[in-house]
């Protein structure tokens, strides 16, 4: 199927992302993973058949030229962050909305999915961004967690939910998505607000996070450290100040 790339919505580092009448086109960059790109196609198509969640459904992986495609479900409204900087008198409602949902998202289970503690441990093991001392810690760590077989998204944000004029929600982006601990899901949401410098709702976040689940905060906490030490080996220069603070094993023992 041919596809009309003439309305660009967004361009990321690694893909260009269009809207084509009922679909979303992410198109990647030539020498992106391939293995990457069909291990999401492979991650949303389980979430699909294994949950009743609303997501954008795939629709097909593809080429257009030389570049390879995911092809998805263009679902119409606007992102719940579009919503809450339009809305800031809103935001507890909507903040609200965000943890109901994101535990909804905990509340399944898609045993097919890569463990979260297996990808961490992968992430950590293979990075030279970080102190082998430090590392060592970290995985000491991360070892010591319980497992569990909670779906978590992997880069849960306001950004990757998108509401409708009626009223309903679609979580989209489930590249990332594993199975594990939802303190460690919750640490992630934490990290992602924090890293934009909304340390006010990053706060407020974790709070209602954890009144809502009954998990203690001292349990999201933990995992902050293996969290940060894992986005630092997406290598992005920018953040990498920022998480070295937070990569302190000591913290929160």
């Amino acid at each position: 199927m041919s596809y009309n790339l003439t309305n660009e919505i967004a361009v990321r580092a690694s893909k260009n992302i269009y809207i084509d009448k009922t679909s979303v086109i992410k198109l990647f960059k030539e020498n992106y993973s391939k293995a990457d790109i069909l291990n999401e196609a492979l991650n949303l198509s389980r979430v699909e058949e294994n949950t009743d969640l609303n997501i954008p459904k795939l629709k097909e992986v593809t080429k257009i030229g030389k570049r390879w495609a995911l092809v998805t479900e263009y679902v119409e409204g606007k992102s719940m962050q579009e919503l809450m900087d339009k809305n800031p008198k809103d935001i507890d409602k909507y903040l609200e909305m965000f943890v109901d949902i994101q535990l909804e998202v905990l509340s399944k289970k898609v045993p097919l999915l890569s463990r979260i503690k297996d990808k961490f441990k992968r992430k950590i093991t293979e990075t030279d961004l970080i102190d082998e001392d430090v590392k060592y810690e970290l995985l000491q760590r991360l070892e010591g967690m319980k497992n569990h077989t909670k779906l978590c998204h992997g880069d849960f944000n306001p950004e990757n939910i998108i509401i409708t004029e009626k009223g309903k929600y679609y979580i989209c982006d489930w590249s990332h998505a594993t199975q594990g601990n939802a303190s460690a899901d919750s640490a992630r949401t934490f990290l992602l607000f924090s890293i934009q410098g909304k340390d006010d709702l990053a706060n407020r976040y974790l709070e209602l996070f954890c009144l809502k689940s009954g998990i203690e905060k001292g349990n999201v906490q933990r995992w902050i450290p293996i969290v940060a030490a894992t986005q630092m080996t997406k290598g992005k220069e920018e953040e990498r100040e920022f998480l070295s603070k937070w990569i302190n094993v000591a913290e929160y023992q």
